[in-house]
């Protein structure tokens, strides 16, 4: 599990080493894995070494020593490098370094025009950002955003440049805690983040400025901190997901009731139900409009359908909403089962039903424009920008007043514990933004609930606490997800319809089980 601690607990684990004269050794394993990562883009982008060209910004602090030692490496490896110094006290010892393996220095202040040195940088193979670091407030200031507006003007959005950014520890001008940005920041291609991974790499706009994120341990010791963010592994979703026994039977592989679709909008039911399906849970009981069940059994004629109510249909978790839209009888279910006990997944329509307060079990699953509707019927004014700018603080809230576990669908999918818990996963792409993506991953998470609502012991192969579990359950809900999105998008944009194929390859893959031959 990727755990991530604020900026003000890993300089408490740094601290020590650096008490002991280790502070010289802390540098210089970051360097050298900020060298690795940056050699490594340039070649996977079919660069040579020899004849590259590279532009360092360093500001003042134990960044701006990382990059310049990172630098000095590249230098020697027969890149170009030139260094930006965005301050006026850089680490000078990393700088002696830079400049006796070769390396040319530009100081800038903030009287000197940066417009030629941004686009020397917007010219450059790579470039290395080490202008601020995990102890810095606030956005960038004075010469340093001088200089990254000027690149932007010049370089133009992460996409249509040609130079690669790599980010020391953090992209400068995002918040360390929170991942908020406010005014100008340089967004990163690759994030290389020491000792331990900071809570805004993963959350809010943080996670789409961090690009792609290398964690690396340079020997930091964190077991006393507890995390602020946590992100499941395949290992963990490995170890939450139920397999099969030689002694199971359909019951005890969970039995998932889906009351979703309607008249109306038919589809989200037979995207939720062929995504439920595709976990692998024992059945799956769809309760609602005989002709939407009509058309999920033409895909999946294994559905137990019937019109009945909630209390006639055994089940171990239920998922509600999706598609039930203008119908009576799916809006009584859906307060049916949110009143059942069992786990519920509540999705799109059924979220105006919540009663005041539930439990953990109960997993909203709401975009930034139903969370804000949510809140709002509690009292809670929150623009949607807002909400989108600080993913975490809204969902966490949402957890609080409605006693749920709260899934806020976006880039990072961020779940929230009524516990206080914070999961954020990165899994998915940007080619399921798109209709019907949201009822395949209630399918799933609905599934995972049934398969693992009778698993007394779940939380603890997590080292999770049992009313942490449900927000786990979300969150490899959206892993699956979003992995099965990205295996979809290698043969292209992706139809929702057909993703029920990726989501069983998903799983084959983390259970380390190859799929059957077709």
């Amino acid at each position: 599990m990727l755990e991530a601690f604020s900026g003000a607990d890993v300089r408490a684990a740094e601290a020590p080493l650096i008490d002991a004269g280790q502070g010289d050794a802390l540098m210089q394993r970051a360097a050298h894995a900020l060298f690795g990562v940056a050699l490594g883009l340039l070649r996977e982008a079919g660069r040579s070494t020899y004849g590259a060209t590279a532009v360092v910004l360093a500001g003042s602090g134990k960044n701006g020593g990382d990059a310049l030692y990172a630098g000095e490496r590249l230098l020697r490896r027969g890149v170009g490098v030139t260094a930006v110094l965005l301050a006026g006290n850089v680490h000078a010892p990393s700088l002696d370094a830079f400049q006796r393996a070769g390396g040319t220095a530009v100081g800038l202040d903030d009287a000197t025009e940066p417009s030629a040195l941004a686009d020397h940088a917007a010219a450059a193979d790579i470039v290395i950002d080490g202008i601020l670091g995990t102890g810095a407030s606030g956005g960038l200031r004075g010469s340093a955003l001088h200089f990254v507006e000027a690149f932007h003007a010049r370089a133009g959005a992460r996409g249509s440049r040609s130079a690669i950014v790599v980010a020391c520890d953090l992209p400068s001008g995002i918040g360390v805690d929170d991942g908020r940005i406010s005014g100008a920041v340089l967004e990163a291609d690759a994030t290389v983040t020491f000792g331990a991974v900071k809570p805004g790499l993963l959350l809010g706009d943080g996670a789409q400025a961090a690009g792609e994120l290398d964690v690396v341990d340079i020997g930091l010791e964190m077991s006393s901190f507890t995390p602020v963010v946590r992100t499941l592994l395949d290992a963990d979703v490995a170890a939450l997901f139920s397999r099969p026994t030689s002694r199971d039977q359909k019951y005890t592989r969970g039995v998932l009731g889906i009351a979703a679709g309607s008249t109306r909008y038919p589809g989200a039911a037979a995207l939720a139900v062929g995504a439920a399906l595709a976990t692998g849970v024992g059945m799956v009981r769809y309760l609602g409009p005989e002709s939407v069940a009509a058309l999920i059994h033409q895909h999946n004629p294994e559905v137990v359908a019937s019109t009945g109510s909630i209390a006639d249909a055994r089940s171990q978790a239920w998922a509600v909403g999706p598609g039930a839209v203008d119908d009576d009888d799916q809006r009584r279910r859906a307060v049916d089962a949110l009143h059942s006990g069992l786990p519920v997944v509540v999705d799109a329509g059924a979220l105006t039903e919540l009663p005041e307060r539930v439990g953990p079990h109960v997993i909203l699953t709401p975009h930034a424009g139903e969370l804000q509707q949510l809140l709002a019927a509690r009292g809670i004014d929150a623009e949607r920008s807002a909400i989108e700018a600080e993913p975490a603080r809204f969902a966490l809230r949402a957890a609080e007043v409605t006693g749920a576990t709260v899934l806020l669908k976006g880039f990072a999918t961020t779940i929230a514990s009524p516990s206080g818990a914070l999961f954020v996963q990165r899994d998915a792409t940007p080619w399921l933004a798109t209709a019907g993506s949201g009822d395949t991953l209630t399918g799933i998470i609905g599934a995972l609930g049934a398969t693992l609502a009778e698993d007394d012991g779940a939380a603890k192969r997590l080292r999770l606490p049992p009313e942490d579990l449900w927000a786990a359950v979300a969150a490899a809900g959206a892993l699956i997800h979003g992995r099965a999105g990205r295996r979809a998008a290698r043969r292209g944009p992706v139809v929702v319809s057909t993703l029920p194929a990726d989501i069983g390859a998903v799983i084959a893959d983390l259970l380390q089980e190859p799929p059957p031959t077709t």
